[in-house]
């Protein structure tokens, strides 16, 4: 009898393992899977982190929040927070939210917000609020960025005084080289209108003003936790690139945000991409 107990038992663990359904699993640049609080120890020792996110995924976005706590309650050093998802001109507006000088209706009223934001973005924003952390706007006003889509980097060069203090130092570095540049023309060349060969460049002045508001409010005693689209940090080019090539001697580290049909290991087009890989099921659901 006791023999047909532990059998049954037995039967019912291994129906239970495989069934289960992990929302997500992580693996570091060795393809190796790993508990989120080994991700937490290793990213801790980073000057600048950068969390590559699919922008509709909810894993992606809940684990920000819980990485950004994780980080904060280590005390190692200041966490300092910025994002893609608001741009330069919107500092003054941003830093007013936070100093409680401005309502958060009236933030939300005249700050240019993502479709997601409310849902992805603002618990990260009050977090920062509750705890008086540094939030920094990184991104190129997009109307910049179109201009460079348009004429190229030198359309920057017309801009004012005032305006020139929202992006980088002119001229802007450019490596057309870049896998990242050369696929996203490649990609473009596909379709059936003429190819604009300023479209890798507007990718470049979103990376590399995104680079110079990070170093602009780093300093050795603090920590910045970056958040972005996968495709600026991926395979450490983007805004990585730019920031190696002002301070090569931060300690930087990537983590990456994936879907797999099965998260159950990291398919081979997924490795590589970031010290730490997420792999979310293909089937979970969007934020948008």
């Amino acid at each position: 009898m006791r023999n047909i107990l532990i059998t049954i038992l037995l039967a019912g663990l291994s129906l239970a393992f495989v069934t289960d359904k992990p929302a997500y699993r992580i693996y570091n640049q060795k393809g190796k899977d790993i508990p989120y609080t080994k991700m937490v120890k290793k990213l801790e020792g980073a000057d600048i982190i950068f969390f590559g996110e699919l922008h509709d995924n909810p894993i992606a976005h809940w684990l920000q929040k819980e990485l950004t706590e994780d980080l904060h309650a280590s005390g190692k050093k200041d966490l300092v927070l910025g994002a893609e998802m608001f741009e330069s001109d919107n500092q003054l507006l941003l830093d007013e939210y936070l100093a409680g000088m401005i309502t958060e209706a009236k933030f939300e009223d005249e700050a240019r917000l993502w479709q997601n934001y409310k849902t992805d973005y603002k618990p990260l924003l009050q977090f920062a609020f509750q705890h008086q952390v540094a939030f920094i706007a990184t991104n190129v006003p997009r109307r910049y960025a179109n201009l460079v889509y348009r004429e190229g980097f030198e359309g920057l060069d017309s801009l004012s005084a005032a305006a020139k203090e929202l992006i980088p130092p002119l001229p802007i570095a450019y490596d057309p080289e870049l896998p990242g540049y050369k696929a996203m023309l490649k990609m473009s060349s596909m379709g059936h209108g003429k190819v604009n060969e300023n479209l890798p460049k507007a990718q470049a002045i979103k990376d590399a003003t995104m680079s110079h508001f990070i170093l602009k409010n780093w300093s050795p005693d603090k920590q910045f936790l970056h958040f972005n689209g996968a495709y600026h940090s991926d395979n450490f080019e983007g805004i990585g690139w730019y920031i190696k090539h002002q301070s090569p001697g931060l300690k930087i580290m990537t983590i990456t945000t994936v879907l797999q049909e099965s998260p159950d290991s990291l398919e081979e087009a997924s490795a590589g991409k970031a010290d730490f890989t997420i792999v979310v099921p293909e089937g979970m659901t969007r934020t948008y």
